[in-house]
């Protein structure tokens, strides 16, 4: 497929869009984002994702696939079921001003392989929600699950005579050079999986959406519920085989709870290998990770690594202390692979993490087990972070949870400390601009005394 060929598919998806707007109500857009929805949450049509996922890519597992497309999914409809996003938006009297919603036009969403279905899912309610059509670019092995997505989603367009051409996706085989022209011929990028990815989206001139590298620290200070700590950092480092990039990979102890906390961990099912150096040469042979270790199920990443292991063990944490190119299990793992640093007190803890988030991470988000909540608001302000989630499983917090308040999303924002333009939650509002009425109102111009009258008595005139 040529570059004209992906101009043509832009094209019709504009030609579509504009339409959509021209002829939109929010009932419209609403309805074209409950159809998307079910498309991934009918209950079988879930489970032949989630298995299509895991068979053509390799990542992952299909329980919690099925887990992740529906909580995910659902979490954003509850979010955006009463959001306005067609017409007036606010009218204020006072400054005049009335705020009419507007579509960005064509999204160009680039989706990785560790999600091919919830994440094309999410941008494209998303998309549709506020106005817009949407051309999804899959990684080369999410290319079917992405296929067979859209089939759904069509299938379901047709049930309420909506428009197939608001969503369609770049055909197989996908390719740079298809994805570089989708980039450059889209109003809006939105860009989520390899930092390649990200880059090539930032340096594409569309405005772009994109997120940075995640590499998740947390700490456990002596306060915590240990117990409740190593159940939570369990179920979210093996939840679809650590593919997240909010999955834990290195946790933080503090030393006076340090024994105690790796008997939790035992406990929860996690093994301790003092190995570092055996575990570091096989989990990167050759300077990268080893596939048969990435996002697999604990017996095949345990028989890849070679280990002796209890039975039932569900995950690995290997004590290290080094952090930086040279030790790279500081660095993201995406296995269910842990890293273990021992701090001296709660203060060398956030010393490490920092060093860690500067190595890699930066921006995305870190965590804290504690008792202690002055805490949290000691490592909000040390750290360079957008998130600090508090007594949580990481994965299951940090992209929104029923149980916090943050907007459900598969993307997360990292700011300038990540490299990104947004360090929010990607949601509803990053789909949406905005056509503001200005009008005359009664002049509000103040004197210089009652600006600079504090000033004046401080530093003199």
């Amino acid at each position: 497929m040529t570059e004209e060929n992906i101009a043509s598919i832009v094209a019709r998806a504009r030609e579509a869009q504009a339409r959509y707007e021209a002829d939109g109500s929010q009932e419209r857009y609403d309805r074209a984002a409950q159809a998307v929805a079910w498309a991934i949450m009918e209950p079988e049509r879930n489970r032949e994702l989630a298995e299509l996922a895991v068979a053509t890519t390799g990542l992952g597992n299909a329980p919690d696939k099925i887990i992740k497309n529906h909580r995910k999914t659902l979490g954003l409809m509850r979010d955006i079921k009463d959001a306005v996003t067609f017409g007036v938006i606010s009218d204020d009297p006072e400054t005049g001003i009335t705020k009419i919603a507007r579509a960005k036009g064509v999204v160009g969403a680039i989706v990785p392989s560790t999600n091919p279905a919830a994440t094309p899912a999410n941008n494209i309610i998303n998309a549709l929600k506020c106005g817009n059509s949407i051309v999804i670019a899959p990684s080369p092995k999410g290319v079917a699950c992405a296929e067979r997505l859209l089939e759904f989603i069509h299938a379901e367009f047709a049930k309420i005579g909506e428009d197939p051409a608001l969503v369609q996706m770049i055909p197989a085989p996908s390719s740079k050079e298809k994805t570089q022209a989708l980039m450059e011929a889209c109003d809006m990028i939105v860009a989520t999986g390899s930092q390649n990815n990200v880059h090539r989206a930032q340096t594409a001139g569309t405005p772009a959406v994109a997120v940075g590298t995640g590499n998740v620290t947390v700490i456990v200070d002596e306060t915590a519920d240990l117990d409740a700590a190593a159940e939570k950092i369990r179920a979210s480092k093996c939840f679809d085989n650590a593919t997240s990039c909010s999955s834990e990979n290195a946790v933080v102890v503090v030393d006076a709870v340090y024994d105690a906390f790796v008997q939790a961990m035992s406990r929860a099912h996690g093994a301790l290998v003092e190995d570092e150096a055996g575990v570091v040469a096989k989990l990167w042979p050759d300077g990268h990770l080893n596939r048969a270790v990435i996002a697999q199920d604990a017996d095949k990443m345990i028989a890849a690594l070679d280990l002796d292991v209890p039975d039932g063990t569900q995950y690995i944490a290997v004590p290290t202390s080094g952090i930086g190119a040279e030790h790279p299990l500081s660095r993201e793992k995406l296995s269910r692979v842990l890293a273990v640093y021992r701090a001296a007190d709660f203060d060398e803890a956030v010393s490490i993490t920092r060093e860690i988030q500067l190595n890699q991470g930066a921006g995305h988000s870190v965590g804290i087990h504690s008792a202690d909540d002055n805490r949290a608001r000691v490592l909000a302000t040390a750290v360079p972070t957008s998130r600090v989630i508090v007594n949580q499983a990481h994965t299951f917090a940090t992209g929104g949870s029923f149980t916090n308040g943050m907007p459900f999303s598969l993307s997360m924002g990292c700011g300038t400390w990540g490299g990104n333009s947004v360090n929010e939650n990607v949601n509803y509002r990053h789909f949406m601009q905005y056509t503001n009425i200005i009008r005359e109102i009664p002049a509000r111009e103040p004197s210089l005394d009652d600006i600079f009258e504090e000033y004046w008595s401080a530093a003199g005139q």
